[in-house]
């Protein structure tokens, strides 16, 4: 859901195009592949500003939940030295575009990116140190359920961050409250996502805002 305010009419009426044909639940085909390049670049600030909330070792087990184009596990691969990244996204197109983006960490054996869903995760429990999604938990098939497996593959005194340029709130711009109606996005509330967190498995939840630019980082921990 990035912001717009600074296209023209044009730009902004091809941008939606590109959105719709591509769909951003999960991303298929040409325009698929066209709004992921997209959102690497206008998701960087976001996303980098949520991942300021890890602190890093560097020999982290970490998983990054619906990697769109790769981007954000590119940029955790600088901290990692040790350690080893995996990514699950059930959208082919994300997978595809996701191996491209990292390939050279993928030839090293220092990352993978596999095709699967949230909804049953691959891997054994207490598997990570650090947990991520960006800009994808709005699609989850049932996200207070779907909790619960990120809660279960996440080490005790790991991290997980959800990160997302809106939340539920009061003043939500128009055009956001029509993309979450066409896109049924789940968009909670600071309250609720803390109480969700905690029905999941999390002994720690908190609710980081950025008031600037109205983005959401949640922070779980077990």
């Amino acid at each position: 859901m990035s912001n717009t305010t600074d296209m023209t009419a044009d730009q902004l009426a091809q941008q939606r195009k590109i959105t719709a044909e591509g769909n951003p639940a999960k991303p298929a085909g040409t325009a698929g592949e066209q709004m992921l390049a997209r959102m690497n670049k206008s998701h960087a600030e976001c996303t980098a500003w949520g991942r300021s909330f890890f602190h890093w070792r560097g020999d982290e087990n970490v998983l990054d939940i619906g990697c769109g184009g790769g981007a954000n596990l590119r940029n955790m691969s600088k901290k990692i030295h040790t350690g080893h990244l995996t990514s699950v996204d059930y959208s082919k197109t994300s997978v595809a575009a996701s191996k491209k983006t990292n390939a050279e960490a993928i030839a090293a054996g220092k990352m993978d990116i596999i095709e699967g869903s949230v909804e049953t995760l691959p891997f054994a429990d207490e598997s990570f140190d650090k947990i991520t999604t960006v800009e994808s938990f709005y699609f989850w098939p049932d996200p207070p359920e779907n909790l619960k497996e990120v809660a279960r593959v996440l080490k005790t005194g790991g991290t997980f961050l959800l990160i997302a340029e809106i939340y539920g709130h009061e003043g939500l711009p128009a055009e956001v409250q029509e993309n979450i109606q066409k896109y049924h996005l789940y968009n909670p509330t600071p309250e609720t996502f803390e109480k969700i967190f905690r029905a999941a498995g999390f002994t720690f939840a908190a609710v980081h805002i950025e008031k600037q630019h109205g983005w959401v980082c949640v922070e779980g921990r077990k």
